[in-house]
């Protein structure tokens, strides 16, 4: 490691980590600078997206039962039998 670098204890690289950040924010268009900021904040601010974006990812296998129950959904969100976003809302008073 060089005098003055940092390095995390994930073992990565904190000022090439922050090169790098530049970098991509240097080529994003200006009109992806608002999503790009929400993005970063949500790091900084939100446990639960943290803890989230840390998880392993799901390697449990889809059974068949799995499939025809999404298929049963699926099809009876295309009848129009899905639960309206607002009902749901008032369920969990939010």
């Amino acid at each position: 490691m060089r005098p003055g670098q940092k390095r995390a204890s994930s073992g990565y690289d904190r000022n090439e980590g922050d090169q790098q950040l530049v970098g991509l924010a240097e080529r994003l268009d200006p009109n992806q600078f608002a999503a790009a900021l929400r993005f970063i904040q949500s790091l900084l601010v939100d446990p639960v997206w943290l803890s989230l974006m840390a998880a392993p990812e799901d390697d449990e296998p889809v059974t068949p039962e799995d499939e025809t129950a999404v298929a049963e959904a699926r099809e009876s969100f295309a009848r129009g039998e899905g639960i309206p976003h607002e009902e749901i809302l008032r369920e969990f008073e939010r």
